[in-house]
């Protein structure tokens, strides 16, 4: 009987932990992310076990990522070591508490089905030399108990690559997958992580359909879903986001947190660095920043609100209002004038102008011109 195309399994490399050392975040590909995770905008109901073992795949072979404008040769040889040949893998080993920390063997062998089962399929890529390479599988594929307390599975080269060459990505704490429960609160921050530093509004429909969810009212979405949500990255993660409605418009404005995870630093190391006269001394300066406009610039409270949650909240923001007063001072005095002269709204009026400005000739700003904060 011939044996099947699909059967003919080549392994070029072995990937395995080489030390029992926890990293702090890993680096999660943008096209992976789109092409595995978001597919045609909606996030797959992928379960927490099956995460951990995504996210252990990559710090598995977190040392061979990279973006290939900075490695153009690596890119060559990674196609002439799996993109020669169809149906090349890689194989790579994991323990088993990585992906249950319980020690569920049930929780462990529904995490890998779920992955072998998942997206399974013949995939197809152009290597660099126009070559159609054909790969079976889901992102794993035969995952086998060949030692106690691991699992052995191979990953195509269709996906390894798309984890390891990454020209875009962006960071996310690998305890994610362990301090949060909720696996749609985890896919949220990893969705999270690739909007824009300014924001993005969507429809209630728009973000019931891209997560899984059947809110009937903006209200329940930000209140049921995102709320807890919101609470969760506050603790755990480094980016959590504010959120607002208005009708059945969704408003969500990402920012760096000072929360720490409790598995990465202990106790008294959080309290030392929460103690700290640089972390005390950030919010001070930015209090101070901030009445220095409201005095020098004659700003009400009212006039305000939008201006401090942007500087208080989002340091990108806050560079980007820094970069505009510092150009409008400049212009003033190129004009002979004093920056004083504008008071209150034709203050603000000016430093939106030139937000506008400095932030459309950003690459954020020519992907999303319209993208830049409000102040007003």
């Amino acid at each position: 009987m011939a044996i099947q195309e699909k059967d003919l399994r080549l392994i070029r490399k072995k990937f395995e932990s080489k030390t029992e050392k926890i990293p702090e975040r890993i680096r999660i590909g943008n096209q992976f992310v789109d092409d595995f995770i978001f597919e045609d905008h909606e996030a797959a109901d992928i379960p927490i076990n099956a995460l951990r073992v995504i996210f252990n795949i990559i710090s598995i072979i977190s040392n061979e990522q990279f973006r290939p404008e900075d490695r153009p040769k690596q890119l060559s040889l990674f196609d002439e070591e799996f993109e020669t040949e169809n149906n090349v893998f890689a194989s790579i080993k994991i323990k088993n508490n990585k992906i249950s920390p319980s020690g569920s063997t049930k929780q462990v062998i529904d995490a890998y089905e779920f992955l072998a089962k998942f997206k399974m399929t013949w995939y197809k890529s152009m290597n660099s030399k126009g070559k159609e390479i054909k790969t079976f599988g889901g992102l794993i594929s035969t995952p086998s108990y060949d030692q106690r307390g691991y699992t052995t599975f191979l990953i195509s080269s269709f996906w390894l690559k798309k984890l390891m060459v990454i020209p875009e990505y962006n960071y996310i704490l690998y305890n994610l997958v362990y301090n949060i429960r909720n696996n749609k609160h985890i896919i949220f921050a990893i969705w999270l992580s690739k909007i824009p530093e300014n924001g993005t509004v969507l429809k209630l429909s728009t973000l019931n359909k891209k997560f899984g969810l059947n809110y009937k009212s903006a209200n329940d979405f930000c209140f049921k879903f995102l709320k807890p949500a919101r609470a969760n990255l506050n603790k755990f993660n480094t980016l959590s986001f504010n959120y607002k409605y208005k009708k059945d418009s969704i408003f969500i404005i990402p920012y760096k947190t000072k929360a720490i995870s409790n598995d990465n630093f202990s106790e008294n190391k959080r309290e030392q660095l929460e103690s700290s006269e640089a972390y005390l001394d950030q919010g001070g300066k930015i209090t101070r920043r901030l009445n220095y406009f409201r005095k020098r610039y004659g700003l009400k409270e009212n006039e305000m609100i939008h201006l401090v949650h942007q500087y208080k909240n989002i340091p990108q923001t806050r560079e980007l209002i820094e970069k505009a007063f510092k150009e409008f001072v400049k212009i003033n005095r190129l004009k002979g004038i004093k920056s004083t002269q504008f008071q209150g709204k034709l203050f603000l009026n000016e430093i939106q102008k030139l937000i506008i400005d400095i932030y459309r000739n950003t690459k954020m700003g020519e992907l999303l011109p319209n993208g830049y904060p409000i102040i007003i």
